[in-house]
């Protein structure tokens, strides 16, 4: 037996390896909706959250809030689809804090699309969604990369949906480019697992947040919780225990993984 095959007693998690507390975690589309929530949170348990947000006014606003709750964040006006912004996303990070523990991919083109037969889909939008969904979440995972596996240690956590599973109709381009989240952690958890990364994603329901969608009608609403085993709405903070569970030492023999909070939407 090599001493690779040995467990040591370091990597067994204890108690205190439940907490994120120090933790520079990034994450992306931070400044609404499910992102905002994740930093707020993040933030209460004690992390470094970083806002990784287009609208540098929401990231700011964020941040601002965390402070205002005795937390610490750092906001950076981030266009994921730009590998340049990105990098320098990253840049800014290391110069503040000197590392980057987690990720979360979670910008995402969604709120602002309309439902329609994907015949009717244009190229250009549905370029975009790929774009900032996809490739956004692969520009990100490359970046930090290098930074996890010098550290030895990183979480990567990638927002899918359970729209992939249900295969929600009229929505193609935003429901292809979820599935490939997993595609994409499966992949990389292969990649990276012998560097103390690991690399999962969660599916959330039909969450509501503060951010409008009009294509959701009150009959579809109550369409969509009538079909989950916990029949109300899904909020934000019904996903923040898992997020935060993932990038802890206790979760580092989970990976290449896909988990439902969903509130038995999608159970089978």
């Amino acid at each position: 037996m090599t001493q690779t095959d040995i467990v040591r007693a370091a990597d067994v998690p204890r108690g205190r390896d439940f907490a994120v507390r120090d933790r520079v975690v990034v994450i992306t589309g931070g400044g609404q909706g499910i992102g905002r929530e994740y930093a707020r949170q993040f933030a209460a348990a004690g992390a470094l959250p970083v806002i990784a947000e287009i609208n540098e006014d929401s990231a700011r606003n964020v941040v601002k809030e965390i402070e205002e709750a005795g937390g610490k964040a750092l906001a950076v006006r981030t266009d994921v689809a730009d590998p340049a912004s990105v990098d320098a996303l990253v840049g800014a990070v290391l110069n503040e804090f000197g590392r980057v523990d987690a990720l979360i991919n979670n910008a995402a083109i969604f709120s602002s699309l309309a439902m329609r037969p994907f015949e009717q889909i244009p190229l250009d939008e549905w370029d975009a969604v790929l774009r900032v969904n996809v490739t956004g979440s692969f520009l990100c995972a490359r970046a930090v990369a290098p930074h996890m596996r010098a550290a030895g240690w990183g979480r990567i956590v990638n927002i899918m949906s359970g729209a992939v599973p249900l295969g929600v109709r009229n929505y193609l381009h935003y429901v292809t480019s979820k599935a490939a989240m997993v595609g994409m952690a499966n992949s990389l958890a292969r990649e990276l697992g012998a560097d103390g990364i690991t690399v999962n994603a969660v599916q959330p329901g039909g969450t509501f947040t503060e951010v409008p969608r009009q294509t959701v009608t009150a009959e579809g609403k109550a369409k969509l919780i009538g079909n989950q085993c916990i029949p109300r709405e899904e909020v934000p903070m019904d996903l923040v225990g898992l997020a935060l569970f993932l990038c802890t030492p206790a979760a580092g023999f989970i990976t290449g993984q896909t988990i439902a909070c969903d509130g038995g939407l999608t159970h089978t």
